[in-house]
């Protein structure tokens, strides 16, 4: 199972594995706070890419389209095989830095394991 989460909301023992998956490490918080399990900074859209979405709602279907094609990289593989795993032993928190919940990465990458858990 996967939930996405905020990296600022409270940890709680029912997030399982927390697993950050920004590329930059999110501004005041310290690692202790943080509670991650790993930091997987390679599973998070380029910088480039980053760059150019910029967290614009309506650049949110193409940054989608692009990131699911670095996503689908044989490089970013190994990583997705990993959560996938974590995900069939119990719950995986993925966290992200994004005020917006609804249009950032993390629901992108969520959405992509999830069909690949159905297939």
């Amino acid at each position: 199972m996967i939930q996405l989460k905020r990296i600022y909301d409270p940890a709680e023992d029912t997030d399982g594995q927390r697993i950050l998956v920004d590329r930059i490490w999110p501004r005041g918080v310290t690692k202790e706070k943080a509670q991650i399990t790993v930091w997987i900074k390679d599973i998070a859209p380029s910088p480039s890419l980053r760059t150019w979405f910029g967290h614009r709602p309506e650049r949110f279907d193409d940054f989608k389209a692009r990131y699911e094609t670095e996503l689908s990289d044989v490089a970013v593989l190994p990583y997705l095989e990993k959560l996938r795993s974590w995900s069939e032993l119990g719950m995986v928190t993925l966290l992200y830095a994004a005020k917006d919940r609804q249009f950032n990465h993390a629901v992108v990458l969520k959405e992509y394991l999830d069909t690949l858990e159905s297939s």
